[in-house]
Parts: structure tokens; C-alpha cells; sequence
């Protein structure tokens, strides 16, 4: 039996839940603070893709929409491209936004995921600095630029890994 294994990250965001939803499955609010745009029309069953702005169109993670209930929950499947023939490899993303007078809380729950996958490793960087993005970008209309935040863990993490390799 595969070991699985979840993240869950909740945050609050000055914000209402329909800003939250639209921030989520609009394309052009998306690529502003995820550094991809997500391509849907968010009907249960129908397909999704996290697609990249830099031109190219390429489609970096995909699944369906499992449940889509606007502007307070979303589920989705998600995997890389290349296993899509394989479902052992899908994990599944929830949206829950709850509204809270001038707050929303946000509860991203990452879960099915092969324990210690790269794919596991990879949402484990890539959802904090998705959602401070997110945050920034609704309360302040002003998001940091993830990929060049992502490059520069990415240029960190392999230095590191180069240095422990010296070491041993």
C-alpha cells in the first residue's frame, strides 16, 4: 500500500468570498500573484489547467473539477501532465472560504499525495508562497513575483544540497 500524505494551510485575508473565488478561477487575477493562470469553467466534471504566462501556454499541472460550489468550496483533481493516464498519481486540492464580516478564512487541504514524492515536496514550497501571494495581492492589490521567488529557493535548495554533498 502507498503511504499518502496531506498539507493543510488556512489563512485570512481582508477580503469577501467572492474576491477570494474570483482570485482563484480567474486567469488574470491568478497569474498576478500565482505566476500561472488557471483555465476552467469550474463546472463539476469539467476539465482544468494551470497554464504559464510566460508565452509558451504550457500546462504545468492538470485535473477536474470535482465539486465547485462559488464562492465557498472547490475541489479539484491534480497532476502533473505526463501521469495523466495515471491515476495513482493524482492527488486532490480543497478550496474552503469562509466568510467572517471583513475576513475571509482560507483552507487549502492538499491531500492523496504519495509521501515523499517530489510532487509532495514540490506543494510544500509552492502553496506558502501561493497563498502570501494571494494575501498581498487582495489586501494591498500588489503581489511579489513567486517565480523569481520560487528561482531563487530553487537556486538556495541546490546549493545546499551541493554543499552537503561536499561535506560527505
Amino acid at each position: 500500500m502507498i503511504e499518502k500524505t496531506e498539507f493543510v494551510y488556512t489563512t485570512y485575508i481582508t477580503s469577501t468570498p467572492q474576491k477570494v473565488w474570483d482570485a482563484i478561477t480567474t486567469p488574470e487575477f491568478a497569474s498576478q500573484y500565482w505566476g500561472k493562470k488557471n483555465v476552467s469553467d469550474w463546472k463539476p466534471g469539467s476539465k482544468w489547467n494551470m497554464v504559464s504566462i510566460d508565452g509558451s501556454e504550457i500546462t504545468n499541472i492538470t485535473g477536474e473539477v470535482l465539486e465547485s460550489r462559488p464562492p465557498s468550496r472547490l475541489v479539484l483533481s491534480w497532476a502533473s501532465p505526463e501521469n495523466l493516464g495515471n491515476k495513482s498519481e493524482y492527488s486532490r486540492v480543497t478550496f474552503e472560504i469562509e466568510g467572517m464580516g471583513e475576513v475571509v478564512r482560507l483552507n487549502v487541504i492538499h491531500d492523496q499525495l504519495k509521501a515523499g514524492s517530489e510532487m509532495a515536496g514540490g506543494i510544500s514550497r509552492g502553496w506558502p508562497m501561493v497563498l502570501s501571494g494571494l494575501k498581498s495581492f487582495l489586501e494591498t492589490g500588489k503581489a511579489p513575483d513567486i517565480m523569481a521567488i520560487k528561482g531563487s529557493c530553487s537556486a538556495q535548495s541546490q546549493s545546499q544540497a551541493q554543499s552537503q554533498a561536499k561535506v560527505a
